[in-house]
C-alpha cells in the first residue's frame, strides 16, 4: 500500500512540470490572440481586405485638342483593349502562349509586362484590337482565364497625317520613361505623350485615372461594387493653328513635291505681331494613329528607314543654310551700321572686284542701289556689304535677330542653327577665317544655317517693325467645360537695335522683291500687296534647296510665311508657288471670318 502511494506522489510530481509548461503555453497563446487582435487588429483586416478587395482602375480621356475657331484636330474614341487580370493566381503559361498567338504578341514581350508590374491594375497586353478578337476571348473565357477586355479611350489624330508633327503621339510609357517618371505617378501600362504637344503638355491633358474598389470571392469572383472614382479628364488645349489653313497650306506643299519629283519641304505659317503659329508642315509625315493603338512593326520599319526622316519636325529640327533670304539680315545690319547708304551706287560686273565670286546664273546687273540689289537679290552687291560690315559685326546683327539660339517654341527637340564666326570655324576646323567666307556668311552660305520658323521669324520681324514675339501653339488650357486653365499671352523676346527708317527701306525692298523682282512673275495679279524675298541655297548633297519668305498684306501684315523646299532647286520655282498658295488660302481666310 505504502509502494502504490509513493508510486502515485511520484507520478504527480512529474506531472507538475508539464502542466506549469501546457499553462504556460496556453498563456502565451491567449497573449498572443489578445496581441494580434487588440494592438495589430487593424492591420491584418487591411491584409484580409487585401484579399477580397481589388481596385480596378479606369483610364482617363486625354483632353481635346481644338483649332483657334473651335474645330476638332485630336480627340478620343472607344476601343478595346486586351489586358491581363491575376486576381487569385498567377497567369498560367499556357495561357499566356495561347493569347500571344491571338494576338501576335511575342511571349517575351507579354512576359516582360508581367515582371514589370506592380500592384491589383491589368496588365494591359494590345490596345485598340479589332472586335473578332473581342468575340473570340468572350465566347471562349474558360480557354483565357485572367484574361480580360477592357474599353478604353484611344488616341484620335482627325487630319490623320497632316499636322502630325505638331500635335505629335501617344503610346505606351517605355520602361526608360517610367524609370524616369515613376515619382510622377506614372505606372507600367500608362499611355503618354511622345513627340509634339502631346510630349509638352502631357501632364495637363492626362488627366487623373479613376476606378472601382471591387469585392471579390475566393475565385476572384466580383461580388459587389465597394466604392467608385470617376476620372477626371485631361484639360483641353486651344491650338494657335487654323485648320482649314493647315489643310492648305499642306495640300500645297504635297502638290508640288508631286509636280517637281521632291520628297522633302516643310513650311511655317504665323502671325508676325504676337508670334501664334497658324499652321506648320513638315515632309515626309507620318500617321499618328499608328503609334495610339501600338505600331507594327512593318509600319515602323517603313517610317524608320525612309531616308528623308518623316519623324523629323523639319520646321524646327531642319538646319539649312539660309541663301539669299539672309540678305534680309546683311542689308539691315549694313544699313544700321552705316556701312551704305540706301542710294549708294556699286556696280555689279559679273564678279566683285576682290574675290571673283558673282551671282549664281553668272550675271552682271550693273549699278545697283540698295532697293535694287535687294529686289533682285544680287550677290555682287551683298559680298561688298560683307567686305564693309565684317563677320563679326555681320554675326552681331543676325543673333540680334534671334539666329543662332532657338526661338523658345512650345514644341520639342527645336534645333538652335548657326550663326557663322571666325570662333566656331577655329573650334570646329582650327583653322583661320577668310574674307571668302565673309563673303559666304553674307549672302546666307557658309557656315550659316537656320530652320524653317527662324526664316520666317525673320521675315516677322520686318514685318513688325523690329518686334519679335516668343512663337507658340497653344493660346488657352481649358477644361472641359471652358474654364481657363492657363491663357497664354503674346511675349515679346527681342526687337531689333535699329533705326525705324532702316527697317522701313527693308520693308520697301522686299516689296519691291514681288513687285519688279525675283518673284514678282509668280505674284503678277495678286490681290494683295505683298513683301517676299526668294533664295536658293547650295545644298552638297545634291540639288540646291529652294526657299521663300514672305508677309502680307503689306500695309498690316498679319501673316508671315517660310517654305523650304529640300532639293527644289532654285526658290522662285518651288518654294514661291507654295507660298503664294498659302497666302492666298491665308487671306481668303482672314478675309471670311475677320483678322487673326
Amino acid at each position: 500500500m505504502l509502494d502504490n502511494r509513493n508510486n502515485d506522489d511520484e507520478y504527480i510530481g512529474r506531472l507538475k512540470p508539464l502542466a506549469v509548461l501546457i499553462t504556460l503555453v496556453i498563456f502565451i497563446l491567449i497573449a498572443r490572440v489578445g496581441y494580434l487582435q487588440i494592438v495589430d487588429g487593424e492591420y491584418y483586416a487591411r491584409l484580409a481586405d487585401g484579399n477580397r478587395i481589388r481596385i480596378i482602375p479606369t483610364v482617363a480621356p486625354r483632353g481635346t485638342f481644338f483649332d483657334r475657331n473651335g474645330q476638332l484636330l485630336v480627340t478620343n474614341r472607344p476601343g478595346f483593349v486586351v489586358s491581363l487580370l491575376p486576381l487569385t493566381e498567377p497567369i498560367k503559361p499556357e495561357v499566356i502562349a495561347r493569347i500571344s498567338k491571338l494576338l501576335n504578341v511575342p511571349i517575351e514581350d507579354i512576359q516582360r509586362k508581367i515582371a514589370a508590374h506592380v500592384g491589383f491594375d491589368p496588365i494591359r497586353i494590345k490596345m485598340d484590337v479589332t472586335p473578332d478578337i473581342v468575340t473570340i476571348i468572350e465566347e471562349q473565357k474558360y480557354e483565357y482565364p485572367g484574361v480580360v477586355i477592357e474599353v478604353q479611350p484611344i488616341r484620335n489624330y482627325i487630319l490623320k497625317q497632316e499636322g502630325a508633327h505638331t500635335f505629335g503621339y501617344v503610346s505606351e510609357i517605355s520602361d526608360e520613361e517610367l524609370e524616369r517618371k515613376k515619382d510622377e505617378g506614372y505606372k507600367s501600362g500608362d499611355t503618354i505623350g511622345k513627340f509634339g504637344l502631346e510630349k509638352v503638355y502631357d501632364k495637363e491633358v492626362r488627366g487623373e485615372n479613376g476606378g472601382e474598389q471591387v469585392e471579390v470571392d475566393v475565385a476572384g469572383k466580383p461580388v459587389q461594387i465597394l466604392g467608385k472614382k470617376e476620372p477626371r479628364p485631361g484639360y483641353d488645349l486651344i491650338l494657335t493653328i487654323d485648320r482649314d489653313l493647315q489643310v492648305a497650306a499642306e495640300l500645297a506643299v504635297d502638290r508640288m513635291l508631286a509636280e517637281i519629283h521632291a520628297n522633302a519641304a516643310a513650311a511655317v505659317v504665323l502671325n508676325p505681331q504676337n508670334g501664334e503659329v497658324l499652321a506648320m508642315v513638315s515632309r515626309p509625315a507620318f500617321d499618328p494613329n499608328l503609334f495610339a493603338h501600338g505600331i507594327s512593326t512593318k509600319d515602323w520599319n517603313a517610317i524608320n528607314t525612309n531616308p528623308y526622316h518623316p519623324m523629323d519636325n523639319k520646321t524646327i529640327t531642319g538646319e539649312y543654310p539660309p541663301g539669299s533670304t539672309f540678305k534680309i539680315v546683311t542689308g539691315t545690319a549694313a544699313l544700321a551700321a552705316g556701312k551704305v547708304d540706301p542710294y549708294e551706287q556699286i556696280f555689279d560686273g559679273g564678279t566683285h572686284w576682290l574675290i571673283p565670286k558673282g551671282n549664281a546664273g553668272g550675271e552682271a546687273l550693273g549699278w545697283l542701289d540698295f532697293h535694287a540689289a535687294l529686289a533682285h537679290s544680287d550677290n555682287v552687291y551683298f559680298y561688298e556689304m560683307g567686305n564693309r560690315l565684317g563677320v563679326d559685326l555681320l554675326g552681331h546683327y543676325a543673333k540680334m535677330f534671334g539666329l543662332g539660339s532657338v526661338t523658345g517654341i512650345d514644341l520639342p527637340y527645336e534645333s538652335p542653327g548657326l550663326v557663322a564666326s571666325k570662333e566656331y570655324k577655329m573650334e570646329v576646323y582650327g583653322e583661320e577665317w577668310f574674307l571668302s567666307e565673309t563673303f559666304d556668311a553674307a549672302i546666307g552660305q557658309g557656315f550659316n544655317l537656320v530652320t524653317p520658323l527662324q526664316a520666317a521669324m525673320v521675315m516677322g520681324e520686318i514685318a513688325a517693325n523690329g518686334q519679335r514675339f516668343k512663337p507658340h501653339v497653344v493660346k488657352k488650357i481649358v477644361t472641359q467645360n471652358g474654364e481657363v486653365i492657363k491663357d497664354i499671352q503674346p511675349e515679346l523676346v527681342g526687337t531689333l537695335d535699329v533705326p525705324p527708317d532702316v527697317i522701313q527701306r527693308v520693308q520697301a525692298g522686299l516689296h519691291e522683291v514681288t513687285k519688279t523682282g525675283t518673284a514678282a512673275r509668280n505674284f503678277a495679279g495678286f490681290p494683295y500687296q505683298i513683301a517676299g524675298k526668294t533664295g536658293t541655297a547650295e545644298n552638297s548633297q545634291g540639288r540646291d534647296h529652294g526657299w521663300f519668305v514672305g508677309y502680307g498684306p503689306f500695309e498690316n501684315p498679319t501673316v508671315s510665311v517660310a517654305v523650304i523646299v529640300e532639293q527644289g532647286g532654285f526658290g522662285a520655282t518651288s518654294a514661291v508657288p507654295i507660298g503664294r498658295q498659302i497666302l492666298e488660302a491665308a487671306f481668303a481666310i482672314q478675309a471670311q471670318r475677320g483678322s487673326f
